[in-house]
């Protein structure tokens, strides 16, 4: 039986070494204060949890309802919640025709093109009612669709998207979007998943200066469909040229048919917005497994629409007269809660853009601000680190005023944060570090930008409603300030967490609830704390750091390292821009790291700069953690969203396979990285040895955590 000195001194599979400082409280300026929608602190006695679950009503009521709801929240098949019972809505009237009264002529969504030479839309809220409501009446009368039926749009960030969604929404059609960076296969998977018979796709966009082909992924998710026992009856195609097609794939005949040519027969239809009951499903969005069936996140119409207008108002600050740049792409669950539910719900104007935010140089998103007037910029700390790395200085030659900054996806290093406060922000934006997931909705961890100061590192409280904590792997709470790292769980239900998995109820329970549930016939709510899979440390003031996925962990020789701090480390060194650290088997300490770095402009790798990158991990997290070998790369590679995929460079240092990498935007650095890394690791009489089924599995898997 162990002793109170060596439990005391043991590592639970939880805890992660935890080594960053605290950072010093900055504060919104009175300027942003005096303006906020959120400056009244009784805000936080309104979502205290003596007022749970009533006190989400003031989100449901930022919305118009056909009929009210009877009951708040409802226990009653636990852990399946259903929010707003009785209460009817749509969410197309809610984003398009209720604005119409007072703000028909204002811009809805201006979409920039990648290409500078051509002209920018800003596209009313009368021209959305339009388009929307042309769109469904193809979807309900040439596709026969109706409430309840599934579609699967596989599309880029072009107008045309939230004009589908919207159209769906309006029909009541569970709409399942797939990002358009995706392969073909991956949406053919989806596809099954849903059982969807219609795919909506474009013929091309722009990426890189490049003209896509979009349209042949098309064809091999139709196939692939097929072959999963689903059969996609018909393909809507949109073309990025009205009236030109732009991709070299051929349209299938009975099958395929471009929209802007069918468009011509429903010109001025108006479809009445179907009203919905508020535990309706509106989406599904699948998260990007590595194994098993793809996992269909189901969320709610009235739940999941009433949570993003809510902390669209308070938390990204948005008031109907702003101008909104959410920097993400609609692919994932940011861009359906910050770029088209939520600031189209409160009636203001949100910016998309096409393409890559660096090109054709690293200027071209603060351009793009100055002359659109943007005041509300949300974008991902890989953004943050790819535009700090690329153009350092260039947001100072643009005369832009942000009033608030949003960080989402990831944790913030210190650091990163600092630039974008100083740099990008120019010391006058409040900044939000967002924590939360596809699962989730909308924000789960945030400061209230102007009542809650901002801690960089840290992403603060949990947000008004929401109440986390952190538990050990036994279900004990890690007190704040002790110091420990633990797993974060929320204790309550939340309008936007999503209904299910679709089609797969019982995995639902299994992967985030069935951890700390200790009677699985309980219909109280408190019995059933949300399991989010995320390490996290919280701090004597609250305030919580979430320290990234609780299996994005290397265990040398027993001490549990959260990359997020190995890479943050990194970056406290000059040259280097970027950093990803991996697992590689070990003899002798079972696994060690190795470091990959990308240097900034002007910078030449060097064996200085290695051992740099060495000291600095050992002297800001230990010994233990110097890294068995630094690779000093051209670049990381990445998704077409910007995430290194690091399961691809794990696979390179243990000479494994890289698997599939088409959905890289840059799959040619793959064999440059191979060729140095493993060329070097001969050279110095490391041969590859056979890894394990287990081994394998654990690289597979290694930074692809749902």
């Amino acid at each position: 039986m162990a002793t109170q000195v060596e439990r005391e001194t043991e590592t639970s599979e939880a805890q992660i070494a935890v080594h960053w400082r605290e950072e010093e409280y900055i504060h919104p300026s009175p300027k942003f204060i005096g303006q906020a929608n959120a400056s009244d602190p009784a805000i936080f006695e309104r979502f205290s949890e003596k007022n749970f679950p009533e006190c989400f009503k003031e989100y449901a009521d930022l919305l118009s309802w056909d009929q009210y709801w009877h009951t708040t929240l409802d226990t009653s098949n636990a852990p399946f919640w259903k929010w707003f019972v009785g209460g009817k809505l749509n969410a197309s009237y809610n984003c398009v025709d209720r604005h119409l009264a007072k703000d028909r002529n204002k811009a809805a969504i201006i979409w920039v093109p990648e290409p500078e030479a051509e002209d920018t839309q800003a596209i009313t809220y009368q021209e959305l009612y339009r388009r929307v409501n042309e769109f469904a009446a193809l979807l309900q009368d040439f596709c026969g669709l109706k409430a309840g039926d599934r579609v699967t749009l596989h599309m880029p960030m072009v107008p045309e998207l939230p004009v589908t969604m919207l159209a769906c929404a309006r029909l009541g059609v569970i709409h399942s979007e797939v990002f358009g960076g995706f392969s073909g296969a991956a949406c053919g998977d989806r596809a099954a998943d849903s059982g969807s018979e219609v795919l909506i796709t474009m013929d091309a966009y722009y990426r890189s200066g490049e003209l896509i082909d979009h349209k042949i992924k098309a064809d091999e998710a139709v196939t692939v469909s097929s072959e999963k026992g689903n059969e996609i009856k018909k393909v809507l195609v949109w073309q990025r040229y009205p009236g030109k097609s732009s991709s070299p794939t051929p349209m299938v005949p009975d099958r395929d048919v471009f929209v802007n040519e069918l468009l011509n027969t429903y010109r001025g239809k108006i479809v009445p917005p179907v009203s919905m009951p508020a535990e309706a499903p509106l989406f599904l969005m699948y998260t990007s497994g590595t194994t098993a069936r793809p996992k269909g996140c189901q969320h709610s119409t009235g739940g999941y629409l009433s949570y993003v207008a809510g902390t669209s108002k308070y938390y990204q600050d948005i008031h109907p007269e702003d101008t909104y740049w959410c920097m993400a792409d609609i692919g994932w669950i940011t861009g359906h809660s910050y770029i088209v539910y939520g600031p189209l719900a409160l009636g203001a104007t949100t910016v998309m853009y096409e393409g890559v935010p660096t090109y054709p140089d690293a200027g071209r998103a603060w351009r793009i601000a100055e002359r659109l007037n943007v005041n509300i910029f949300h974008t991902a700390p890989t953004t943050i680190r790819m535009l700090r790395k690329v153009g350092p200085d260039e947001p100072k030659k643009y005369n832009y005023h942000f009033k608030h900054m949003t960080t989402v996806g990831e944790p913030i290093e210190p650091g990163v944060w600092e630039w974008y406060y100083n740099v990008v922000g120019k010391g006058e934006a409040a900044i939000v570090d967002t924590w939360w997931q596809t699962e989730n909705g909308g924000f789960l961890g945030s400061t209230l930008p102007a009542l809650q100061p901002m801690k960089p590192g840290s992403c603060g409280p949990g947000v008004l409603g929401i109440n986390p904590v952190i538990l050990d792997e036994e279900g004990n709470v890690v007190e704040a300030g002790s110091g420990r790292a633990g797993n974060i769980c929320i204790r309550n239900p939340w309008p936007g967490i999503f209904q299910t998995v679709y089609g797969q109820p019982e995995r639902f329970v299994e992967i985030y609830y069935a951890k700390y549930n200790k009677n699985k016939d309980s219909k109280d709510w408190h019995d059933w704390p949300y399991f989010a899979g995320d390490g996290a440390l919280q701090a004597a003031d609250g305030y919580f750091r979430i320290l990234g996925r609780v299996d994005d962990v290397i265990n040398v020789a027993g001490h549990r390292l959260g990359t997020k701090e190995l890479e943050s480390a990194c970056l406290t060194i000059e040259e280097v821009a970027e950093a990803a650290a991996v697992p590689v088997m070990d003899e002798v300490r079972g696994r060690a790291v190795e470091m990959y770095v990308a240097l900034k402009p002007g910078n030449k790798p060097s064996k200085e700069i290695e051992e740099k990158v060495g000291e600095s991990i050992e002297r800001l997290i230990g010994k233990v953690a110097r890294p068995k070998a630094v690779w000093v790369v051209a670049d990381m590679p990445k998704t077409r969203s910007g995430k290194i995929m690091r399961r691809v460079i794990a696979s390179i240092s243990n000479f494994t396979d890289v698997g599939d990498i088409t959905t890289l935007a840059n799959p040619d650095i793959v064999d440059t990285i191979r060729h140095q890394v493993q060329a070097e690791k001969v050279s110095r009489g490391q041969q590859p040895r056979e890894l394990s089924p287990t081994e394998l599995e654990e690289i597979k898997r290694f930074g692809q955590a749902e």
